[in-house]
Order: C-alpha cells, then sequence, then structure tokens
C-alpha cells in the first residue's frame, strides 16, 4: 500500500509541473545545440577541405600499391606459369621471341590435320638427334676399339654401362629368351626418354614429356611393338587367344560365359597398360615444373614486403627449388627406366601368355 501510494504521488507530480518553465529550460540547450550545429558545418568544410587536398596524394598512393600489386599477380599467377608449361607455336629466349613456321593443314574429310612445328615438336627432333649421335658415336668408338686392347674410357664408357644394363637387367631379363631382337628397340626408348626430360631442364628448353600427346604416342608405339611381339611369338590364332580367351576344358555353355566375360577385361586389361604409361610419365614430369616455378613465384610473393621476408623468401625459394632441380634431374633418368622396363615386361609377358 505505501508503496502504491508513493508510485501515484510520483506520478501526479510529474504531471502538475508546469508547461512554461520546460519551454524556458528546454529552448536555452536548443539554442546551444543549434549555434554548435550552425559551427561544425564550419569546421567540417575546413577538414572536408583539407582533407580533399590531401585524398588525391593519397588515392594516388593507393592506386600506384594496388598497381603494383596488380602487376605482381599478372606477372606470375597460373597463367604465367602455365605459359612455361604447355606447347606453342614460338620458341622463347628469354625476352626474344621466334615464332615457328605455319604449314597449312592436311584435310581429310571434316577433319584436319595440323603439320605446323610446336615447340615441343622442335625439342622432339633435338631429343631424336641426341639419342642418334649418342649411339653413333658409341658405336663407332666401339669399332675402333678393339676387344682386350684397351678398356672404353669416357663417354663410350658411360654409353656401355647404360646399354649393358638395359640389355642384360631390363630386355633379357624380362623378355626372355629371343629378346635379344627387342634390345634395340629398348636402348631407343630409354635414350629418346630420357633426353626429352633432360631438355626441360636446360635454359630456354622444353619438356615435350610433359605434353600428355607426346606421351600417348610413346605409349602407342609400345603397344603396337608389344601386341606384334606377341602376334610373331604366338601366331595370328595364339595372338587372339589373349583377347578371347577361355580356360580349356570348359564345358561349351560355360566356355561362351567365359568368353562374354573375359573378351572386355582382356581389351581393358590390353588398353591399361599404355595408359598407365602415358600418363605416369605426362604427370611425373608436368609436377616437378609446377614445383619449381611455384617456389620461383615466392620471391614475387613476398619478395617485397620487408627486407628480411625478402631475403628469407629469396634465399629460401632459390635452395628449394635448386633442390628440386637435382630431384628433377633423378626423376627424369627415372622415368626413362620405368617407361622401358614396363615395356620389357609387357613384351615378356604376352609372349609367354597363358
Amino acid at each position: 500500500m505505501k508503496r502504491s501510494m508513493l508510485v501515484a504521488l510520483l506520478v501526479t507530480s510529474l504531471v502538475m509541473i508546469p508547461p512554461a518553465p520546460v519551454v524556458a529550460r528546454s529552448a536555452a540547450p536548443a539554442a546551444e545545440v543549434h549555434s554548435v550545429e550552425t559551427r561544425v558545418p564550419i569546421a567540417t568544410q575546413e577538414h572536408s577541405g583539407s582533407a580533399s587536398q590531401e585524398d588525391p596524394e593519397h588515392a594516388a598512393g593507393a592506386g600506384e600499391h594496388g598497381d603494383e600489386e596488380g602487376s605482381h599477380s599478372e606477372e606470375w599467377g597460373t597463367d604465367a606459369m602455365m605459359h612455361h608449361i604447355v606447347d606453342s607455336h614460338e620458341l622463347e629466349f628469354g625476352s626474344v621471341k621466334v615464332p615457328l613456321p605455319s604449314v597449312p593443314p592436311i584435310r581429310i574429310g571434316n577433319f584436319e590435320i595440323d603439320m605446323s612445328p610446336t615447340k615441343h615438336v622442335v625439342f622432339l627432333w633435338i631429343a631424336t638427334l641426341l639419342t642418334v649421335l649418342t649411339v653413333w658415336f658409341a658405336a663407332r668408338r666401339a669399332s675402333r676399339t678393339e676387344a682386350g686392347e684397351e678398356a672404353p674410357r669416357g663417354m663410350l664408357n658411360a654409353f656401355e654401362t647404360f646399354y649393358v644394363y638395359l640389355r642384360d637387367d631390363v630386355a633379357l631379363a624380362n623378355i626372355g629368351h629371343g629378346g635379344e631382337k627387342y634390345v634395340p628397340y629398348v636402348v631407343t626408348l630409354f635414350f629418346f626418354i630420357l633426353f626429352a626430360n633432360l631438355l626441360g631442364l636446360v635454359p630456354f628448353g622444353a619438356t615435350s614429356t610433359s605434353n600428355i600427346m607426346v606421351t600417348a604416342a610413346l605409349a602407342l608405339i609400345s603397344l603396337v611393338v608389344v601386341e606384334a611381339a606377341g602376334m610373331s611369338e604366338l601366331g595370328f590364332k595364339g595372338w587372339l587367344g589373349t583377347i578371347f580367351y577361355a580356360p580349356p576344358g570348359l564345358h561349351p555353355v560355360m566356355r561362351v560365359v567365359m568368353l562374354i566375360i573375359m573378351t572386355p577385361v582382356e581389351l581393358i586389361g590390353k588398353l591399361a597398360k599404355p595408359f598407365a604409361l602415358a600418363v605416369r610419365l605426362f604427370a611425373n614430369m608436368t609436377a616437378g615444373h609446377f614445383v619449381i616455378l611455384a617456389l620461383l613465384g615466392l620471391i614475387l610473393t613476398y619478395g617485397s614486403f620487408t627486407r628480411v621476408t625478402g631475403v628469407a623468401a629469396i634465399s629460401g625459394s632459390l635452395l628449394l627449388g635448386l633442390f628440386v632441380m637435382f630431384l628433377e634431374i633423378f626423376v627424369a633418368f627415372l622415368q626413362a627406366y620405368i617407361f622401358t622396363a614396363l615395356t620389357a615386361v609387357f613384351i615378356g609377358l604376352i609372349r609367354h601368355a597363358h
């Protein structure tokens, strides 16, 4: 009751306050607020005027900073990295670009075959020339060196080491008896892929084996050699048995069922072998170059932040890039060996099929 009475008295007193004093007391602050409001725009105009004078300089600085960042992103991004990987119709020597000649395409019905040379084609020619010169020079030196007269030295010794290993431990060990006829192909394939891989590590070079069309062509040639080896060893009927296979001794009905099941499996197996060869070589040679380009791109990304950051970015990127470069040399030899060894394995498998 006492609380309700106090609240009622308080409300009554507030309602009964005369309005005139309130207007008088509120008018003065209003005038002061109005005067403050009239003074604030002046100060605001002065500040805006000085700011308007400073804005162009600030905007210019921001524009230069933005242009610098944009130039860095344009200089080294995905497009710049792809530019160093993909094929093109010109050779690049730093800032100098040499366009390659264009040949009119060959039309076969609705299809066009472009025979114009590209950057990867040029380096394939160089790899072919290096392979021919290496084998020719080694054969010439070997013909001059009589058996038992003196041990081979220099390049002949290195080539003989590779040749003996490829002949004994790769070709003959995997193909088996009668594999001597395939030794020249195995040795040539190894040196050709090796030179094609290494040419991408020299200045202004290009890795033609990072092109899936190149590796697919090499895998297709190996497929033809493998199937020809099987047909030569087994005969045409025996070669068909590697596709249409059914275990002997089955009931005629089950034989038909097995042929329906196993024929697609055998065909997929024949196509999966060259597909694995092509994709493995292409992926390994492409990945290494992307890693090197990404490490060099760190210099442009972090090199201009501070002096400490720049030194750390440059030194770290160069050291890691040098390590990956040596790793790429090892991968070049390794992938050439794997492609050659698997080709020899596939030849041996089909010659002793079933």
